[in-house]
Parts: C-alpha cells; sequence; structure tokens
C-alpha cells in the first residue's frame, strides 16, 4: 500500500524577490549614470508639453525633505535605507509566498538601494523625470522614487485584500 502524501503549497522562496529588487536596482543605476554622463546640472531636454529630462541632484529626501540642511541628512538617509534594507529581506524572508507584498516589498528595496548608492558615491540622489503643468512641476523624481511608489500603493492594494478577506 502506497503511503499518502500530504499536499503542501509550494512557496516561494526569497530569491525570485531580490531578483526583482536586482532589476529594479540596475535599471535605476543605469539610467542614472546615463543622466550624470550626458547632462550638465539644470540640464533640461523638453519631451512633451507636461513632461522633460532633467538633470536633479537631491541632498534631502522626497520631495527635497531636508534638502537644505548642512550635510547631516545625507547620513541619516543613508542609515533609514540601510535599515530599510535590512528589515525588508527579514519581511521577505518571513512572508516569502505572498505575491504581492512581497512585489511591494522588492520594488521598495530594489528603490532604497538605488537610493542609498547615489548617497554614498554622490551625496545627492540623482533626479531627472521632470512633469509639469501650468508653470508649476512636480519635483523631480527618477526610477528608484518610482519603484518605492509603486511598492507603497502595492502595499496598500495587499492591505485592502488582505481586510476583504477577513470580513
Amino acid at each position: 500500500m502506497m503511503a499518502s502524501r500530504e499536499l503542501t503549497p509550494v512557496r516561494s522562496g526569497i530569491w525570485p524577490w531580490l531578483a526583482v529588487a536586482l532589476v529594479i536596482l540596475v535599471v535605476d543605476q543605469i539610467t542614472k549614470t546615463a543622466i550624470l554622463g550626458a547632462y550638465k546640472l539644470g540640464d533640461a531636454t523638453y519631451i512633451t508639453s507636461f513632461f522633460n529630462i532633467v538633470r536633479a541632484h537631491n541632498t534631502g529626501a522626497a520631495f527635497s525633505f531636508l534638502a537644505d540642511a548642512a550635510g547631516w541628512q545625507r547620513w541619516l538617509f543613508t542609515g533609514i535605507g540601510v535599515a530599510a534594507a535590512v528589515f525588508i529581506v527579514w519581511m521577505l524572508k518571513s512572508h516569502p509566498g505572498q505575491k504581492l507584498f512581497c512585489f511591494a516589498m522588492a520594488s521598495i528595496l530594489g528603490g532604497a538601494i538605488g537610493n542609498v548608492i547615489d548617497r554614498m558615491m554622490h551625496g545627492y540622489v540623482v533626479d531627472f523625470f521632470d512633469f509639469h503643468l501650468g508653470g508649476r512641476h512636480f519635483p523631480a523624481f527618477n526610477v528608484a522614487d518610482s519603484a518605492i511608489t509603486l511598492g507603497a500603493i502595492c502595499l496598500v492594494l495587499d492591505e485592502i485584500r488582505r481586510m476583504r478577506r477577513r470580513t
């Protein structure tokens, strides 16, 4: 008589999510290197009536928060980025089968590391996407910032899904 085997769901490991983070990191660094090589600080290329490619340096956090500080913010934001990366890797190990959650975490991880690399190498984050309308500009941002934002949106969606399943 054959022994029956208990069917258990296959849980994906951490490696696919780290690969997602790595792809984001590589694309982020390639685009920033291209901007640094092709543009001087403040240069811009008109693309559409609402979008330019620019070279901007952000010594602060999101939306240039603390950009005018005396330089200590570089190390603060680098430390926060490193701590976030360690926490995210731990979260990925703890929840490897939750696909949307892990995608969100991997997106944030790739973006956070991309911006930490900039802070360590340059003392600022290289931004280049410039959206504007009616003479008003949204703060310039980059691929890493986009990945972090996408990750945050996915975290909200994941929590909404989780809450709906409970009710």
